[in-house]
């Protein structure tokens, strides 16, 4: 299959036209790949959550699943990824908590850009690790889907894992690359994904490291990964989970005084960011009832250690990007 979406291709908007689709490309698949192994690196998004179950469908244990918890996930996110592939679709997965080594590598270090380069450069070196400690893999399964070729002008780098001979290059598995993300979803519910695995929200490679702001510390990491789980609950109850595109905490690195317990104290504020946008090139806020914000004010702010302050980023894109770093 080449890389430009035919026009006759219908858009896979029903369980009946993914299941078509979900037969086809497994049976391309196979023919592909034979008896060989094939290798995944398994972040949790929804593009390689649905090649994973695709592939499991189509090839079974000869497809080897990594995930490397990075330490700067979501709450529960690594911990469903498991839960999912190892004990629900029995998949072969290798789990790599690597959160020392990465958080190791980040402290004291303040600049964006220096953050998102120590994050993804260290991220191949540990899926490179993994890699070579394995025998006979073939091929290298990637989550590209269409906004990618058409993004990248139909050349999408493809990365030689390290530790094997320079001159092995993996065939590239790319099942869902002529899929737009809305087809993506509902090839993925096809496929038995839970919801909370298939709706999930962009979420950006370096994770909580850009929105922990600034030096990343255990202690504000923690904050921010609580209230950022109390965010996504309330969200979730009020139905703006289908409703808002993108919605997460950023924790700066500033405090200011509070009062607890008769006493004053001082602690991080939690900024909210919620916003609805096509194409992610420009972003609108999404209008939250006050009853909510005060729900979720009042809860940060009790159950999370070290938060005293909630605001809500009322910025547009421009001005704002979506992410604050």
């Amino acid at each position: 299959m080449n890389n430009v979406r035919p026009e006759s291709m219908a858009r896979i908007t029903t369980a009946e036209l993914a299941n078509a689709f979900i037969d086809e490309q497994v049976k391309e698949v196979r023919e592909q790949v034979g008896d060989k192994k094939v290798l995944l690196a398994l972040s949790g998004g929804v593009d390689s959550s649905v090649v994973a179950a695709l592939l499991i469908k189509a090839i079974g244990k000869q497809l080897v699943c990594v995930h490397v918890n990075h330490g700067l996930m979501r709450k529960g996110e690594s911990e469903a990824v498991i839960e999912v592939f190892r004990n629900q679709l029995d998949a072969n997965l290798i789990y790599v908590d690597a959160t020392d080594r990465f958080l190791g590598l980040l402290e004291g270090v303040s600049e964006p850009e220096k953050k998102r380069k120590i994050i993804g450069g260290e991220f191949i070196k540990v899926f490179d690790e993994e890699a070579s400690k394995l025998e006979g893999i073939s091929f290298l399964a990637q989550g590209t889907i269409y906004p990618d070729i058409l993004e990248s002008d139909g050349v999408k780098a493809h990365h030689n894992v390290g530790g094997l001979p320079e001159d092995m290059q993996f065939e590239l598995v790319e099942p869902i690359k002529l899929l737009y993300k809305d087809e993506v979803r509902v090839v993925g519910k096809a496929l038995g994904l839970p919801a909370s695995m298939v709706d999930r929200q962009p979420f950006p490679g370096p994770g909580l490291g850009v929105r922990c702001l600034g030096a990343i510390t255990r202690d504000r990491l923690h904050a921010l990964r609580e209230a950022d789980a109390i965010l996504r609950e309330e969200f979730d109850l009020a139905g703006l989970n289908l409703k808002v595109w993108q919605y997460f905490i950023a924790v700066p690195d500033v405090k200011s005084v509070g009062v607890k317990n008769d006493k004053r104290y001082e602690g991080w504020p939690a900024i909210i960011r919620a916003v609805n946008t096509t194409d992610a090139m420009s972003a609108t806020i999404e209008e939250i009832p006050y009853e909510l914000l005060h729900k979720i004010t009042a809860r940060i702010t009790a159950e999370v250690e070290g938060i005293n302050r909630v605001l809500y980023d009322l910025t547009p894109k421009p001005v704002g990007t979506i992410e604050w770093e």
